[in-house]
C-alpha cells in the first residue's frame, strides 16, 4: 500500500491497481473517492463517490463513515479496511464510538495539536499520520501545528515523500508519527 499527501486534507491510497483518494483537492481520479465535509470536486474518473455516513463495499475495499457534529458542521470519519489494512481517517478530532484496532490513523492537527495527539493516543494506531490544512508549506512538512503535534509525540521525524507499508511492517509498532511531505 502506498500512501501520499495531496496537500490541505486530501491523502492517496493505492495498492496495485486500485486508488482511494480522500478531500481529494482539483480533479484526481481513483476507485474510490471520500468527502469528509459534503460534497467536494470531483472528474468522470472519481469512480465511486462517498459523501457521507453508511457502510460500503468497493473493489475489496471496506468502508465504514460515521457522521459527528463539528461546532454547527457535520463531517464525516471513515473507517477504511484495504489490503487487510485498517486505516481512520479523523474527519474531525473528536472521539467516536465503534473505533477500534486502528493499524494506520490519519489525523488532522490544524485545531488544536495537543488535543488531536491525545485523540490519536487513545485510538492507539501503530502509525498516526498527522496533517494541517492551515499551515504554509516549510519545505519539510513542518508548518506550526504539526510542529506543536511532534512536540506532544515526544518524537523527530523527518517528512518523506510517500509511505508505503504492507501489513506485516506494522507488526509491534505503537504509535509511531509519519511525516509526509506534500506531492
Amino acid at each position: 500500500m502506498i500512501i501520499s499527501y495531496q496537500g490541505a486534507e486530501c491523502f492517496k491510497i493505492s495498492q496495485g491497481d486500485l486508488s482511494l483518494v480522500v478531500n481529494p483537492k482539483g480533479k484526481i481520479s481513483a476507485d474510490v473517492t471520500l468527502f469528509t465535509s459534503g460534497h467536494g470536486e470531483t472528474s468522470e474518473k472519481s469512480g465511486f463517490v462517498i459523501e457521507g455516513p453508511g457502510e460500503y463495499e468497493i473493489k475489496d475495499i471496506f468502508i465504514k463513515g460515521f457522521q459527528i457534529k463539528d461546532g454547527e458542521v457535520y463531517k464525516t470519519t471513515y473507517l477504511i479496511t484495504f489490503e487487510g489494512i485498517k486505516l481512520c481517517f479523523l474527519g474531525a478530532i473528536l472521539p467516536v464510538k465503534d473505533i477500534e484496532d486502528v493499524d494506520i490513523l490519519l489525523v488532522p492537527a490544524s485545531a488544536d495539536p495537543a488535543e488531536a495527539y491525545k485523540l490519536a493516543v487513545a485510538l492507539e494506531p501503530a502509525v498516526m499520520i498527522p496533517f494541517s490544512s492551515d499551515d504554509p508549506s516549510t519545505g519539510s512538512g513542518q508548518g506550526k501545528s504539526l510542529s506543536q503535534f511532534l512536540k506532544e509525540g515526544g518524537q523527530k521525524v523527518e517528512a518523506i515523500d510517500k509511505y508505503v507499508v504492507k501489513k506485516k511492517d506494522l507488526e509491534g509498532k505503537e504509535g509511531e508519527i509519519i511525516l509526509l511531505k506534500e506531492e
